[in-house]
């Protein structure tokens, strides 16, 4: 049967009145008990923790926070995609630097929806975290020029528009250029690139990078191989069919991240010689399936933007930075395959 406070079917939190209650002490004594102050006798401490374990209360570190005029001990994170492996190591890399130092990380995904971006930071800041964490969605981020100088924010992956403030990248463009390079080393001048979003910075500078490629070793018409706006493994398979289709077809791709490096993957299953293959982004098993990469290192992008949290919480006011991080290639077969010998 449910209690005379519950909610929407479920029991109501035990309030502090309650635990206070059931102990046999005043509310200030409680209070005083459960937030840690001295002065309370060993004994009265303990009936009052007893109480509060027995009607499972929990205190509101949030409500008390703001009722003192602080900020909480929480670092709002907000990525494009929480089934992306990627975002996981970036905020592993983030909350290893955050918890030494007291603070708790906090993450939401925008499904790459502008609007539900700014929907998530204003609610973030509502919630008074510390400093915010943002891989972009939208295309203008003026709207948080009012938090400088009142909440760290750092940008990861993606940089910000209209909006200067500390920003960790990696080198998508010398990344991409990097991977077709390796395969017109191998003798492929028919290459497919399977891109994200068109609108998204890093789609940008990595079919930036194909181009510059494909220029410089004078491939003409290279734009037919191109299928962009594959932001799924579904979409990714289908535009690698599409190119596999193509007549001719050809001999080696390029993917521009790990989700169409996978997509790919699934349209090729049964190929039976399928075309090279370097894909942007290191992913779980490619060492397995030997699938060469364009590798760089999420954790470090997330360790170095935390660490610029943590300064600006510190009292470091010195301009913006941008740090760019190195990729480098990791050959294990699918990118080595020759030209020739794919028909």
């Amino acid at each position: 049967m449910e209690g005379p406070d519950a909610v929407g079917g479920r029991a109501a939190r035990p309030t502090l009145r309650q635990v206070a209650a059931e102990a046999g002490v005043s509310l200030k004594t409680a209070s005083r008990v459960l937030n840690g102050h001295p002065h309370v006798s060993d004994a009265t401490a303990a009936r009052v923790r007893g109480a509060a374990d027995a009607l499972g209360f929990r205190l509101n570190r949030i409500a008390r926070e703001l009722r003192s005029g602080a900020t909480s001990t929480s670092v709002g994170l907000i990525i494009s995609d929480l089934a992306n492996p990627f975002y996981s190591r970036i905020a592993r890399g983030a909350e290893r630097v955050l918890r030494a130092s007291g603070l708790q990380l906090v993450t939401a995904s925008t499904d790459e929806d502008s609007t539900q971006e700014r929907s998530l930071v204003e609610e973030l800041l509502e919630r008074r975290v510390r400093a915010l964490l943002v891989v972009p969605s939208g295309t203008d981020h003026a709207y948080l020029e009012p938090e400088h100088g009142r909440t760290p924010v750092v940008f990861l992956d993606r940089p910000p528009v209209r909006l200067a403030v500390d920003t960790v990248l990696v080198d998508n463009r010398a990344g991409a250029r990097a991977g077709v390079a390796h395969l017109l080393r191998a003798g492929h001048r028919r290459i497919g690139f399977v891109g994200d979003l068109s609108r998204l910075a890093t789609q940008r500078e990595r079919m930036a990078g194909f181009a510059d490629a494909m220029q410089a070793a004078g491939v003409l018409q290279w734009e037919r191989y191109v299928r962009a706006d594959s932001h799924d493994q579904a979409t990714a398979a289908r535009s690698t069919r599409d190119l596999l289709a193509t007549d001719p077809a050809p001999t080696a791709l390029f993917t521009s991240n790990n989700v169409n490096t996978a997509g790919a993957l699934r349209a090729l299953t049964g190929v039976p010689t399928p075309p090279a293959l370097v894909g942007f982004d290191d992913f779980d098993l490619a060492d397995v399936l030997g699938i060469t990469v364009v590798g760089h290192e999420p954790e470090e992008m997330g360790r170095i933007a935390a660490e610029r949290v943590v300064a600006r919480l510190n009292g470091d006011d010195s301009p913006h930075r941008t740090v760019v991080l190195p990729t480098r290639i990791i050959p294990r077969g699918s990118g080595e395959r020759a030209a020739a010998d794919i028909r």
